[in-house]
């Protein structure tokens, strides 16, 4: 598979593609500290579950370089990364993880051993979205019409993917595949990032407003829909990117399969069901403008919710790295 570069380590720095500036540019951030890591992931410079995790979890590892032995600071420093995104749960996952293992060592060893388990979460992620492609591939006819809502490919993710991993690793075996991007707001994250990685491996696509979703799948021109998530309850509700529920509705009235792909490390079995999924408040910069052109004016009062939760009763399915799942998901 032909992976895009999202998380590296390289010469003792963090590198992420920062997103925000994609597609028109290709800007590769090297981040020092745990302030500048933080500031990236708010700003979404990276973004998607699976890749807030990976950069967190090499996060720890500047955590351990600024605490210089002292346990507490370094604790504090972890922290201040596991806290940056709330509902993504595979952030807190990454850096407890990693922080866990650094600390079973000497001070002077954590910052290794942080950056060489962030490197194993890494190198899992990629084999993950390799074996959730193959379970998603069961879901998707030949020839397919998907319909997808926000960035789910190797951007979102350590390089392979999860919803838009499966279209395109359909794409790279030669099967017959388009997709309906919404364009999904407030960032445009659909129509920036996953038009940029379609584009990448030539997969014919037609991008959408939001609006435009249920009306699509009415149409009967699509055959699946698939979509990613940042947390999944215990019951199965998930929750995604603004906009997934409604999506969810028009697939059901629509009677066309609604799918879930998500890694294990997403899915969270401590919260019994969605109402229990916090959801990210973001700025409402982002509704009135978007890079710096206004959108509405300036006083415009606004409800900015990153994320919204479909339930359970509205999933085909929920395909992990385990296969096509169904609550209740065993540990």
């Amino acid at each position: 598979m032909s992976f895009v570069q999202t998380v590296a380590w390289v010469d003792e720095q963090l590198r992420l593609i920062d997103q925000t500036q994609l597609p028109d540019k290709e800007v590769f951030l090297d981040l020092s500290t745990t302030d500048e890591l933080i500031a990236a992931i708010r700003r979404l410079s990276v973004r998607g579950a699976p890749a807030i995790g990976v950069a967190g979890a090499f996060g720890v590892a500047l955590a351990a370089r600024q605490a210089n032995g002292d346990e507490t600071e370094f604790r504090k420093n972890a922290e201040s990364v596991r806290a940056s995104r709330p509902t993504a749960v595979n952030l807190a996952w990454a850096v407890d993880r990693t922080l866990a293992f650094a600390l079973n060592g000497h001070a002077d060893d954590w910052e290794r051993r942080a950056v060489e388990e962030a490197q194993r979460i890494l190198d899992e992620d990629l084999d993950l979205s390799r074996r959730m492609a193959e379970h998603g591939l069961t879901v998707l006819p030949d020839p397919a019409t998907v319909l997808t809502h926000c960035n789910t490919g190797g951007l979102a993710t350590a390089g392979g993917g999860t919803a838009l991993g499966v279209v395109l690793e359909a794409g790279r075996r030669g099967r017959s595949v388009s997709v309906f991007v919404d364009e999904t707001r407030p960032l445009l994250q659909g129509a920036r990032l996953n038009t940029w990685e379609l584009e990448r491996v030539g997969i014919p696509y037609q991008l959408q407003c939001d609006g435009a979703a249920a009306s699509t799948l009415a149409s009967g021109r699509v055959d699946v829909v698939l979509v990613g998530a940042d947390r999944i309850a215990a019951n199965g509700d998930a929750a995604n990117k603004i906009g997934t529920f409604a999506v969810a509705l028009a697939a059901r009235h629509a009677n066309v399969p609604f799918y879930v792909v998500a890694p294990r490390s997403t899915f969270d079995l401590s919260l019994a069901s969605g109402t229990d999924i916090p959801i990210e408040q973001r700025p409402a910069e982002e509704v009135r403008s978007f890079r710096s052109a206004a959108a509405a004016p300036a006083n415009a009062r606004v409800w900015n919710p990153a994320f919204d939760v479909t339930p359970a009763e509205f999933i085909t399915g929920w395909i992990s790295e385990r296969g096509v799942e169904r609550p209740p998901f065993p540990t």
